[in-house]
């Protein structure tokens, strides 16, 4: 092993390894996918309402029947490979389950198919999803307008809160949001308007106390939390030195055709 070029070999070997570190292998690959999937996933999902886009070529047909589409042609890529990857990692585990005694020669042929196949898929995700990131579009006022339609209802603990600190009774402003809100949902659900759950609170004189305190109320910044914090700290401290021993390696762009 050592005129080879390796600084290491398994303890107990016999003719090969043991299949398990197939097993290993394949299954990173396939945890890989799961996280493309993941990811791709949610990509489609906000891209049916409209929150984002990946890339669209100028002249890239969205769906052969309707013209007016933009299917994400690439997460869905993305999703299908990923899957075929996922299911790679049972090819390694039957097969290191089922070795007879030190090994059986019904391992080289499963093994020479899924492990090339699972490298080349795991290439062909994470290209498809650089790409997908490099060009992705975002439209703000369209996820401002989701943020504006289900903030009202998210801020009436808020509400509740704020009017308890000034002497209110915590049931009876609970009983009384609670109307305020099933009206306006109706309006949403029913007749297809706008929520006007805010304009309901601000024309009932019981909630006058926090009538002016609204606006801060409904600051959308106050209701992620530490998520900013928690973001760049875990690029910070996980992300970028994983990536700095491969910095050479993080150059240039990927390009496809759809």
């Amino acid at each position: 092993t050592s005129l080879a070029g390796f600084s290491r070999a398994y303890i107990i070997a016999g003719q090969t390894y043991p299949r398990k570190v197939d097993m290993d292998l394949l299954s990173v690959l396939s945890s890989l996918g799961a996280s493309v999937h993941k990811i791709a996933t949610d990509i489609r999902l906000l891209a049916n309402r409209k929150e984002l886009e990946e890339p669209f070529e100028k002249d890239q047909i969205g769906s052969s029947a309707m013209p007016y589409k933009r299917n994400p042609m690439r997460s869905e890529r993305c999703c299908s490979l990923a899957r075929h990857l996922m299911i790679l990692a049972s090819d390694a585990q039957q097969t290191a389950a089922t070795q007879w005694l030190e090994r059986t020669l019904d391992d080289s042929a499963n093994r020479r198919i899924c492990i090339p196949e699972a490298f080349l898929t795991a290439d062909i995700i994470l290209s498809t999803l650089q790409n997908i990131v490099e060009g992705i579009v975002v439209y703000p006022k369209v996820i401002d307008r989701y943020i504006q339609q289900e903030l009202p209802f998210m801020a009436t603990e808020n509400v509740i809160m704020e009017m308890v600190k000034t002497g209110a009774s915590r049931q009876e402003c609970h009983e009384k949001i609670r109307v305020l809100s099933h009206e306006a949902a109706a309006e949403v659900k029913q007749h297809g308007r706008d929520n006007d759950l805010v304009s309901r609170i601000r024309n009932d004189s019981y909630f006058s106390p926090v009538h002016d305190k609204l606006d801060l109320i409904l600051d959308p910044t106050h209701f992620v939390g530490r998520a900013p914090q928690q973001v760049t700290r875990f690029l910070d401290e996980e992300v970028r030195p994983l990536l700095q021993p491969f910095q050479d390696q993080l150059e240039g762009s990927v390009k496809l055709n759809v």
